[in-house]
């Protein structure tokens, strides 16, 4: 891999910044995190990523607005949503406004990078 794949990690909760984002450069990837929606829109705007994580409940900006804004940049974008508050009905409407994937919390680190190896192989066969 001649170019490392930017992943941006998007939860107001420090702790899971603290753990995922080490967990997810140990991996090999370029990892930006942010705590506050409006700086992760901010990002978005600003830089191309390959996978976005981002929690459902933010602050004012929550997760579907951040996956709009991904989607919107770059449709080869992928989004993981990640939540605690997980319903069938969140995930239909997340999955409706092009989110690759909805994770429920908790999960283990290996069900992200595995919903990373995914939305990244999605990514290059499109």
């Amino acid at each position: 891999m001649s170019e490392r794949l930017r992943i941006l990690l998007v939860d107001d909760e420090e702790i899971v910044n603290k753990r995922l984002r080490p967990a997810l450069e140990r991996d090999g990837y370029e990892v930006e995190s942010q705590m506050v929606g409006k700086n992760a829109l901010a990002s978005i705007a600003a830089k191309e990523f390959d996978v976005v994580v981002t929690d459902m409940r933010i602050d004012e900006v929550n997760g579907l607005h951040v996956l709009e804004a991904a989607r919107k940049k770059s449709a080869r974008t992928k989004v993981v949503l990640i939540t605690g508050y997980a319903t069938m009905e969140l995930a239909r409407e997340a999955v409706s406004k092009g989110a690759f994937e909805v994770l429920a919390k908790p999960f283990k680190p290996q069900d992200l990078r595995d919903a990373i190896s995914r939305a990244i192989a999605a990514a290059k066969s499109v």
